[in-house]
């Protein structure tokens, strides 16, 4: 859609150390919540694939990726890490009237780089919304060790069900299969919590640690964020990574969330060329590893929170998915991952 699309060229990636122009940044949020009338016609389009074939029917809709962080006024108390203040609105009030206007029930919160390894203002999240949202935080790979008792002491003492690996945080030269990588991986095994691998650069590059890691400690479930950042195919080496892609499926400990269409389509909303994906994904990996995921804030820019939830209804539809397979994608499966996080009022 060109609304769409224009809005694509506002929007930094997670880790942009860019901000927007004041006027830029005006004339986006005056966007959001607008709708042009070709926008309408997709809304429209979603609304009438929303038969009892594909729509989820699952007590619980629940986002597995997305992030909060500090508003201008609470960064006072929060602040962000120098260089990489945010220039999207992404607060925790902004994100519950999102998914209150999407009707999602829950979210596993995935500790923003805005925040870097200062894990606060997630956590007061956590504790202000302990039955909406799970915490996801973030592995210090420090070359001294110190980060296997910080992913400890968070997951013991604040209560985070989760830890993402983002392999562009190691030191310089190392990769995610060193001394420090393997223990942290093998404590979250201990501890009985998923690693989220952030390969934002291509899963080629990191394919043969994820093996590794998973080969070495087949205990420690993995969760890969965005589908590994595996585009839809359009040349030889997408296809090759294409593949390594579904080749995780034999291991058995790894997840696959179908997550923040608008990195991996190669349109706009509603990502309709991600129909074969989804597809593939399921019939390799079974719909209870794969999980929906939002990517907020980011996403309320691209096609808004409330049409990246349709999205997966029309693609799914495509895929020619059945309601089963959408009740695992939409929540069973995170669900099934953290037992008792949402439970029925």
């Amino acid at each position: 859609m060109a609304a769409a699309a224009t809005l694509r060229l506002t929007i930094p990636l997670a880790f942009s150390t860019h901000p927007l122009t004041s006027s830029l940044r005006f004339r986006a949020i005056k966007s959001i919540g607008k709708e042009t009338s070709s926008f309408r016609t997709v809304k429209m389009a979603a609304n009438a694939v929303s038969d009892p074939e594909t729509t989820s029917s699952t007590s619980r809709v629940i986002d597995s990726h997305l992030h909060v962080w500090a508003s201008p006024q609470e960064a006072v108390t929060y602040p962000y890490f120098p260089g990489q203040e945010p220039t999207l609105t992404g607060d925790v009030e902004f994100l519950l009237k999102n998914m209150g206007d999407a009707r999602v029930d829950g979210a596993l919160i995935v500790q923003p780089i805005n925040h870097k390894f200062d894990h606060s203002l997630v956590t007061s999240v956590l504790n202000k919304y302990p039955s909406k949202f799970v915490g996801c935080c973030l592995a210090n790979p420090t070359e001294d060790g110190s980060g296997i008792k910080e992913l400890e002491s968070l997951v013991l003492e604040s209560n985070y069900k989760a830890v993402r690996f983002n392999p562009y945080l190691w030191p310089s030269g190392q990769k995610m299969t060193n001394d420090v990588g393997k223990a942290m991986f093998s404590k979250a095994g201990e501890l009985g919590v998923p690693v989220g691998f952030m390969c934002m650069k291509g899963l080629d590059l990191h394919i043969a640690e994820i093996e590794e890691l998973c080969t070495e400690f087949p205990n420690t479930t993995v969760l890969l964020d965005h589908a590994g950042f595996c585009k839809v195919p359009e040349n030889g080496e997408a296809k090759d990574t294409y593949s390594q892609l579904m080749e995780l499926s034999r291991f058995p400990q790894v997840y696959v969330k179908f997550s923040a269409l608008f990195r991996i389509s190669r349109t706009g909303f509603p990502y309709q060329d991600l129909a074969p994906l989804l597809s593939q994904v399921v019939s390799n990996f079974g719909a209870n590893r794969v999980m929906w995921g939002s990517d907020f804030p980011f996403v309320v820019l691209e096609c808004g929170y409330k049409e990246a939830k349709e999205a997966v209804t029309i693609i799914a539809k495509q895929a020619s998915l059945s309601s089963s397979d959408m009740d695992w994608i939409m929540g069973k499966t995170l669900m099934q991952l953290f037992p008792g996080q949402w439970v029925l009022p």
